[in-house]
């Protein structure tokens, strides 16, 4: 009997936030090792399903970088990266299509269908979802100290988000899955990282919240302890302290972009967690770090 009463209180505790996200838009950046996993795969469907059951409207950004490396490796191609960023040639973005808007995509879409959810697949090239445009990367030449632009091939960036595709199958009650293909207005197509096309996505939609699934707790400080409530004008100190770097770093600019565009809160929370997305949105202490506008804030240092 305790453990049914214990059961209620769950629910009561979840109450609150079902009523105050009912209607609202969720994107959920998908990635790292929860997509790697099979039970964490299992787990995050069914967390899908039941936000979508219960009245909000997640929309799903999803990555990929291992997967396409291990492809990439059993074709014998070798890709270097610049800043964290895949060189991308033309046979290289082939294989990144094929893995992302293919293989990946229909196998998140099926999860999610095989828990009752009734989810569609999209690549950024359908309805002109996700425009692109070409990355530069600027390095400083260590002879010269002067700036240069380094051409990382299909790499690229958003231009402009069209996101009505993705607001009427929300509607329909259909839940969106994006691979973060973007389309050129010359009809080039290009590799556009996940964590900024959700960024850019959240904005658009103007969603509720943004969270990142990663492979960490969340942001930490320099003592390497877990900030649960970060402000957006305390991420350059924490960066000058060297308490946040590596790859830290470009996750951190997509939650200033969807903050400026209006998005109230991002949430950087462990996938590695089962029914992490659960445990941040309908519990009073949440996990991982939520991320608010907070003051006026300078981008992250080296990121425009």
């Amino acid at each position: 009997m305790k453990t049914t009463i214990e059961k209620a209180r769950i629910l009561m505790e979840a109450l609150p936030y079902i009523r105050r996200f009912f209607g609202r838009t969720i994107v959920i950046k998908y990635g790292g090792h929860a997509m790697a996993d099979e039970n964490l795969k299992e787990r995050f469907a069914q967390d899908v399903v039941l936000l979508k059951y219960i009245g909000i409207n997640p929309v799903i950004v999803h990555g990929g970088g291992p997967q396409i490396g291990r492809m990439l490796k059993l074709l014998g191609k070798d890709t270097p990266f610049i800043q964290g960023i895949r060189v991308t040639d033309a046979e290289t973005m082939d294989v990144v299509e094929m893995v992302l808007g293919g293989k990946l995509n229909k196998e998140i879409v099926a999860n999610i269908n095989r828990f009752g959810g009734r989810a569609i697949g999209f690549s950024g090239k359908d309805d002109h979802l996700i425009v692109g445009r070409k990355l530069e990367l600027r390095v400083v030449n260590p002879e010269t100290l002067a700036p240069e632009i380094i051409d990382a091939g299909l790499a690229g960036e958003v231009a402009e988000i069209h996101p009505e595709i993705v607001s009427l199958v929300s509607r329909e009650n259909f839940i969106p899955v994006i691979a973060p293909i973007g389309c050129g207005l010359q009809g080039e197509t290009y590799n556009i990282n996940a964590d900024l096309v959700a960024g850019e996505m959240a904005a658009a939609l103007r969603a509720e919240k943004l969270i990142l699934l990663t492979d960490v707790e969340g942001v930490k400080n320099s003592q390497g302890e877990l900030i649960s409530k970060l402000e957006a004008s305390s991420i350059p100190k924490l960066v000058e302290e060297g308490a946040i770097t590596g790859g830290m770093i470009p996750k951190l600019n997509c939650c200033l972009k969807a903050l400026q565009g209006g998005v109230p809160k991002v949430h950087v929370i462990d996938g590695r967690m089962e029914h992490a997305c659960l445990l941040e949105i309908f519990t009073d202490h949440g996990i991982g770090t939520e991320i608010t506008m907070g003051k006026p804030h300078e981008n992250v240092a080296g990121m425009d």
